[in-house]
């Protein structure tokens, strides 16, 4: 019984001395480690310390160390105003992640309504337009144009009159009967039978018409034109 006790005490030490020597070679690997690390920030340092006198070197004519500690001073003063605009920046690159997608989207839908556009002709037809603005350029001069806008008044009245109902459909009959002309003259036409054509009642109202217009016409500018017809 004294042995099993003493063999259980002996396992106990060994436990807790393998936990020692577990804890010292940890110990030992930071120390290791950190020796490490000083050596690394060492060089590292070094090297800084060496370039930064390399540049100072270049730049001592034109730097002081009064023009550095005043620009360490303005930092340090202006440390609340810096950390507010990377703040900014940091909302400005949200912004931008978030609206990569829209923008990406909206890209998709451009080309897609720009190539709807092309496939009916749109470009076509404005490439047709700039070559008619061209013909006009080329073919009106300055004087042309400043003489359009003296008169652009009375153009756009005319056009105004022409577009009218009753005068599109007085048109339009004209170019149906226009349409529908067949005349043939046979022969020699003597002077007795164009006298005896013009005692027929079409001939005769076809001359009042024309008379009537012509008067009208003459009295546009002094008096409204009357269109109905002596009988």
């Amino acid at each position: 019984m004294d042995e099993q006790n003493m063999q259980q005490q002996i396992d106990a030490l060994n436990g807790k001395l393998d936990i020692i020597l577990e804890e010292i070679e940890h110990q030992r690997r930071h120390r290791r480690e950190m020796e490490d690390l000083k050596d690394d920030l060492m060089r590292v340092g070094h090297d800084l310390y060496k370039t930064a006198v390399e540049e100072l070197e270049e730049i001592h004519d034109e730097v002081s160390t009064g023009d550095i500690a005043h620009l360490a001073k303005k930092l340090l003063r202006n440390v609340n105003h810096i950390t507010a605009t990377f703040e900014q920046l940091e909302n400005v690159r949200d912004f931008v992640e978030d609206f990569a997608p829209v923008s990406r989207q909206l890209s998709l839908d451009m080309m897609a309504r720009l190539h709807e556009m092309d496939r009916k002709g749109y470009f076509e037809f404005l490439r047709e337009m700039s070559s008619m603005a061209d013909n006009v350029v080329t073919s009106f001069t300055a004087e042309d144009v400043r003489n359009l806008g003296d008169n652009v008044v009375t153009i756009l009245n005319t056009v105004k009159n022409l577009t009218q109902p009753d005068m599109l459909q007085a048109i339009n009959n004209a170019l149906n009967v226009y349409k529908k002309l067949d005349i043939t003259v046979e022969g020699d036409v003597s002077m007795m039978k164009l006298v005896r054509e013009m005692n027929s009642s079409e001939v005769r109202r076809g001359m009042a018409f024309m008379v009537q217009f012509l008067k009208n016409l003459a009295n546009t500018t002094d008096a409204p034109a009357v269109t109905s017809l002596p009988e």
